[in-house]
């Protein structure tokens, strides 16, 4: 008796649970979630912002570079004491002493410099700068496809979830139906026209629909805690409900589809390519010389925060590495093998994406046969049960058979509302590799 007061509250807890906190909601609120919260979207974003700071950071061809500094020492060396005593301006007659240039007192020196260095010609840093810029445009374009692509898991989310709900509802009319049959089963081994096992079979059926029953209602706490998990959202103790039913029939729509080049994961490989290939012209463009400005004011006194003496020094320099032991030239054959593997895996992927949409658009079509034919096949049982249930109601089937009239006409219903869910994601799907 106790095992059963427990295995009753279990029921009723399991039953209440799922009914607990059911929140209803529609695809448009799940996407809104779904552009804010997303983890996925979220590193994607944070990609492109990295990949943005270092373009970013390319400005530096242009614009100066500029530094401040203050240093205070003191010293004994000859030379050192000299210059600063010469920086500072106060160098005397008596400082030409060799006694004292040879061996002088500690001499103090303070020291403000501003620095400034100004790129001119840089050849190789203009093709790296576009290449960041390249590479910056990939990762936005990677970002708009990842949101795309959740976009259609959160559509396809959505439809395990409705179709979780609609095989709930199948099995629960089923499991109420197979109680019918079983009361009126029983009904009769009370009368004497039925024998011991066929009421036992149609327990053995009740009981079956009731674990299938059980499973589909752990399939909606499934498809729920996944489409929690695309937006971010903690569904502890929480059950997400569709605000439309799956529908069993479809929409066939005629749509001449195209796959474009325009796509923005293929305009992202694109843009990969091309940051390649301006790397492999920046190397090419490193064997030149480069031509720097650079130019600096500076402060001297023997005092802390003095300013008595001042100078400034500007110039030019125009620099050529000749020769760098072959690291140059192993730049380049690496930026053009990399080149060349970024433009065939761009081609690979080209094509890949045409053998999956010539796939997708084959499997559109088998996915509609495959619902009318589903549909035929539901309504075709739905017959067949109704006709043998009727038949056995006046004794003129066997329980085995009613059994197997019931069992078949839940299999089709089931098979037919699956088909409808390949049809409509299958149709979201091709959707998304022709955007």
């Amino acid at each position: 008796m106790s095992k059963l007061l427990v295995t009753l509250g279990f029921v009723f807890l399991s039953a209440f649970g799922f009914s607990q906190d059911t929140l209803t909601v529609s695809k448009s609120d799940l996407k809104q979630k779904l552009a804010e919260k997303n983890l996925q979207l979220q590193i994607a974003r944070k990609n492109y912002q990295s990949a943005k700071a270092d373009y970013q950071q390319s400005n530096a061809l242009f614009l100066p570079n500029i530094t401040a500094s203050y240093t205070g020492m003191a010293t004994t060396n000859p030379l050192m004491a000299f210059g600063s005593k010469l920086n500072q301006e106060i160098l005397t007659q008596a400082d030409f002493n060799p006694a004292l240039l040879n061996d002088p007192k500690t001499t103090q020196n303070f020291a403000t410099k501003i620095e400034i260095q100004q790129p001119l010609v840089n050849l190789d840093g203009i093709f790296g700068r576009q290449a960041a810029k390249a590479k910056m445009e990939a990762f936005q374009l990677q970002t708009q496809r990842t949101e795309e692509y959740l976009s259609l898991e959160v559509s396809k989310a959505y439809m395990q979830l409705q179709l979780a709900y609609k095989a709930v509802t199948v099995l629960e009319k089923a499991e109420s139906t197979a109680k019918a049959n079983l009361k009126l089963v029983d009904n009769y081994f009370k009368q004497g026209l039925l024998q011991k096992t066929d009421v036992l079979n149609v327990q053995v059926r009740v009981n079956d629909i009731s674990n299938q029953l059980q499973y589909a209602k752990s399939n909606v706490q499934n498809a729920s805690d996944y489409l929690g998990f695309l937006i971010n959202e903690d569904m502890q103790g929480k059950t997400f409900k569709p605000s439309e039913a799956l529908d069993y029939e479809i929409k066939v729509e005629v749509v001449d589809w195209q796959l474009s080049d325009n796509r923005k994961d293929i305009q992202a490989m694109q843009k990969s390519s091309a940051a390649y290939q301006k790397m492999l012209t920046m190397s090419k463009m490193s064997f030149l010389p480069r031509l720097n400005a650079f130019g600096s004011y500076e402060w001297y006194d023997s005092q802390f925060l003095g300013t008595a003496a001042k100078g400034y020094l500007v110039g030019a320099q125009l620099s050529w590495n000749l020769f760098d032991g072959y690291k140059s030239v192993g730049k380049y054959d690496k930026a053009k093998a990399d080149f060349q593997k970024a433009s065939l895996e761009t081609e690979q992927y080209k094509k890949q994406s045409q053998l999956e949409f010539n796939k997708t658009n084959r499997q559109l079509k088998d996915a509609e046969n495959k619902v009318g034919l589903s549909q035929l096949a539901f309504e075709q049982a739905q017959e067949a049960y109704r006709i043998r249930q009727n038949r056995f109601a006046q004794g003129l089937e066997k329980t085995t058979d009613l059994l197997v009239s019931e069992t078949q006409m839940i299999q089709k219903e089931l098979e037919h509302l699956q088909a409808v869910f390949e049809y409509q994601f299958t149709q979201e799907y091709l959707q998304f590799l022709t955007k």
